[in-house]
C-alpha cells in the first residue's frame, strides 16, 4: 500500500508535493507533518513578513503574524500573536494578545496576555501586559505596566523593574 503512493508521487511531485502525503493515514506520517507545523503558534493561520520585505504604515488583521523583515508604523492584531523573528526590525507600536521578541523592536507594546523578550531580542519602549518574561541576555529599555485581568488601573514601574503581583512591590529585573 505504501509503494503505490511512492510510485505516484514522482509524477505529481512538481505540481503537488504536499497533497499526496496529507491523505496518507499511517500513524507515523501525520506525526511527522504535525511536528513541523508545531514550531508555529497554536493558531491555524499565521501571516509572515519575509526578510526582504519592508512595510511602512498600519498593519491590522485577525491572524497571527511572524515578522522577519522591517515594519515601520503600527501593528494592531488584538487577540493574536505577533512574533518578531531574529532578522525582524520593527519601529512601531504593537498591540496584540501575545508578543514574542527575538529581533529588534523600537516602540511601545501592549499585550492583553503576555510579552516575551527572548535572549537574542531587543525591546526599547514601554510594555503593558498581564505577564512579562525577559530572558538572560535580552536587551530591554523602558517602563513596565503590569495589568491584572479585567482591571483598568495602571501601576507604572520604572525601567529595570517589574511588579511582583503577590506583594505589589518592585522587584529588580536582571537584563
Amino acid at each position: 500500500m505504501w509503494k503505490p503512493n511512492q510510485q505516484n508521487s514522482p509524477s505529481q511531485t512538481p505540481s503537488e508535493p504536499a497533497r499526496p502525503a496529507a491523505p496518507a493515514t499511517p500513524s507515523y506520517e501525520p506525526a511527522a507533518r504535525t511536528s513541523t507545523t508545531t514550531a508555529q503558534p497554536a493558531s491555524a493561520e499565521q501571516a509572515t513578513i519575509g526578510k526582504s520585505l519592508v512595510i511602512k504604515g498600519e498593519v491590522t488583521g485577525s491572524e497571527s503574524l511572524y515578522i522577519d523583515g522591517k515594519v515601520e508604523g503600527s501593528i494592531n492584531l488584538q487577540g493574536n500573536r505577533v512574533t518578531v523573528g531574529r532578522n525582524g526590525q520593527v519601529a512601531a507600536n504593537i498591540t496584540a494578545r501575545e508578543i514574542v521578541v527575538l529581533g529588534k523592536v523600537r516602540g511601545n507594546v501592549t499585550a492583553s496576555d503576555r510579552v516575551d523578550i527572548r535572549s537574542e531580542g531587543s525591546l526599547t519602549g514601554d510594555v503593558t501586559a498581564q505577564r512579562i518574561s525577559i530572558e538572560d541576555g535580552a536587551f530591554f529599555k523602558g517602563g513596565i505596566d503590569i495589568r491584572k485581568p479585567g482591571s483598568e488601573s495602571r501601576q507604572p514601574v520604572n525601567s529595570g523593574a517589574s511588579v511582583n503581583s503577590e506583594a505589589g512591590k518592585p522587584v529588580p529585573v536582571q537584563v
